[in-house]
């Protein structure tokens, strides 16, 4: 099993979304974060003054898939969140050892 964890622009959350639900993830978490990376915040004027915002909304999904949809998964993801430009995110990939569903005490790729 593979713990997904992606960074994207607020605004390409649906878009991603549905890309997983197309290729068949049942479930993910998000969270809005903040962060900066290459694009290095940017610059905003309140009240008359100039100050520099250094992190960037941004959105982290995190997701857990079989070993053999890993490659649907994250093709799905760069698809959907890509726009090009600077600061359209990171994708990270980790091995996962165990899941085990609360509710029902199942463990393994059946609690996924």
């Amino acid at each position: 099993m593979k713990k997904i964890d992606a960074i994207i622009k607020p605004f390409k959350l649906e878009e991603v979304r549905a890309a997983l639900s197309e290729v068949g993830v049942t479930g993910l978490t998000v969270t809005e974060v903040k962060g900066f990376g290459r694009q290095k915040g940017h610059t905003e004027m309140y009240r008359g003054a100039e100050y520099m915002v250094d992190f960037l909304p941004k959105i982290k999904i995190e997701l857990v898939v079989v070993d053999n949809m890993l490659d649907m998964a994250t093709e799905a993801i760069l698809r959907a969140a890509r726009t090009g430009k600077i600061g359209d995110g990171k994708i990270f990939v980790s091995d996962v050892e165990q899941v085990i569903r609360i509710r029902t005490g199942e463990s393994g790729e059946i609690a996924i």
